[in-house]
């Protein structure tokens, strides 16, 4: 497959009837292309979907999601589907090569009329932290008087930023191990991989896979390869890319910056990497204050986002009213109310141990409202590292078991009530709600972050925090 081919009749094939995938269809049939949906499922919904593709003149196969069409010379594939789906087996026996939407999009960029050159990416990777950390970038470019937009993950789908009537002048591009797995050709401007931690380990195989895949952002960078100074795996990944001449590494961490470093300075954020002397000289680029929330991950996402910025040029005044104006989505270390000098704070967005440890670490003493879906996760160095600041915990949804043989082995003497036995819904936080309140005295924080998935008691984490959040109103009144 060329690096732009001719697409006008080209037999493409798109995995998967999600929105990633109507998208690509969309835009490959735009194109010219003769493409062909296939998925495995086959319910009244998809079957909506499939009927309006079907009117543009797009064929849809449902129920099979297997087998390779005759004639296929290119697959784009939904980010969910594994690596060892045997669609992508025999697309490999034939010698058909496989995109992802991420890909495709890369592949479609146009030039920008002003500048004769296509949008550079600034790309956001990790297990924790993305979308927050490219919201804060996208903030901060549109401080700076960028035409801008967070994209891939969050936001503008990223085919449809590339190919925007209005072009853009950069893009702030969150990206997944899942697409960064199916995007050989990317080479961003610059990245940063925020942290990693065991996640999706049964899509990529192993942690070594899963690792991998997170580097490829690294690949090709051309200013600034960033990574987390407090994470070594992250800096591994920048020794192994293969980037432009004259690209650097960056850290960033919360203790005074080394040079060539972002870092914290008696409550200020210092960049001592796009200054000029840096072996002298330093640059303030806003305070912690400027962050909400200020919780010690969250500044660390800032210095992320900042030090991307920098190394596409914004000035340090940008960075500081960018992070001013951001304003952190729903779920998200979201304070709900104080009642009592009891603070009740809704990070549902945590759904694994690495992002629960992060929340842990931003209060003491706590509540833990913890549980749900655990994905294969144990929580041994989770408990371990949160011992100290427990008051005590609720237990919810099907796999508590595994955090309560935890919260034995590390913090015997925390307080533990297992709460919403066989229930689930409103009903279900409301008593997970009365138990926490039963556990908080004045100055604790009650934490909703559960460090599992909950699809076992709710729709989505979403509805799992706005259920939190309308009990702990209820409790209020």
């Amino acid at each position: 497959m060329t690096q732009n081919p001719d697409w006008s009749g080209l037999p493409v094939v798109v995995a998967g009837l999600g929105l990633s995938g109507i998208s690509a269809a969309r835009v490959l049939h735009g194109l010219g292309a003769t493409v062909t949906v296939v998925d495995g499922g086959d319910g009244a919904g998809l079957r909506a979907r499939a009927a309006e593709l079907e009117a543009l003149g797009v064929a849809v196969r449902l129920g099979d999601g297997a087998t390779l069409p005759e004639s296929t010379r290119l697959i784009v594939t939904s980010p969910g589907w594994a690596p060892d789906s045997p669609l992508f087996t025999a697309a490999e026996q034939a010698g058909v090569p496989v995109w992802g939407d991420v890909e495709l999009a890369w592949r479609l960029r146009r030039p920008h009329p002003e500048t004769g050159e296509p949008a550079p990416w600034l790309a956001v990777t990790g297990t924790n932290g993305k979308t927050t950390t490219v919201q804060m970038l996208a903030s901060i470019l549109t401080a700076a008087g960028r035409r801008t937009a967070a994209v891939g993950n969050v936001g503008v789908s990223v085919l449809d930023a590339v190919l925007a009537e209005e072009p853009y002048d950069v893009l702030a591009v969150e990206l997944s191990s899942y697409q960064l797995h199916w995007a050989p050709s990317l080479r961003p401007h610059s990245a940063v991989v925020l942290n990693l931690a065991p996640d999706h380990l049964d899509w990529h195989g192993s942690m070594e896979a899963y690792a991998a895949d997170k580097g490829r952002i690294y690949q090709g960078n051309q200013v600034a390869c960033v990574y987390n100074l407090a994470d070594p795996a992250t800096e591994a990944l920048v020794r192994e890319a293969d980037v432009e001449e004259g690209c650097r590494a960056i850290g960033f961490g919360l203790g005074a910056p080394a040079v060539s470093n972002f870092g914290v300075v008696d409550g200020l954020l210092v960049d001592r990497a796009f200054v000029e002397d840096r072996a002298k000289n330093a640059a303030e680029i806003g305070a912690v204050s400027d962050i909400n929330p200020p919780a010690p991950h969250n500044v660390t996402n800032a210095l992320a986002a900042a030090a991307l910025a920098r190394a596409y040029g914004v000035d340090a005044k940008a960075v500081r009213d960018g992070l001013r104006a951001f304003r952190p989505d729903a779920h998200r270390i979201a304070e709900v109310a104080v009642v009592g000098d009891v603070a009740w704070v809704d990070d549902s967005k945590a759904t694994n141990t690495h992002a629960a440890a992060a929340s842990l670490a931003a209060y003491e003493p706590v509540v833990w409202i913890a549980g749900g879906l655990a994905k294969g996760a144990t929580f041994d160095e989770l408990v371990a590292g949160a011992a100290g600041r427990l008051r005590g915990a609720v237990l919810i949804g099907q796999d508590r078991e595994l955090i309560r043989a935890a919260l034995v082995r590390h913090a015997p003497d925390v307080p533990v009530i297992e709460a919403a036995a066989g229930q689930t819904g409103a009903e279900a936080m409301a008593e997970v709600v009365r138990a926490a309140a039963s556990l908080a005295r004045p100055g604790d924080t009650v934490l909703l972050a559960p460090a599992c998935a909950s699809m076992d008691m709710f729709t989505n984490y979403g509805e799992r925090g706005d259920m939190f959040a309308e009990a702990v109103r209820r409790l209020v009144n």
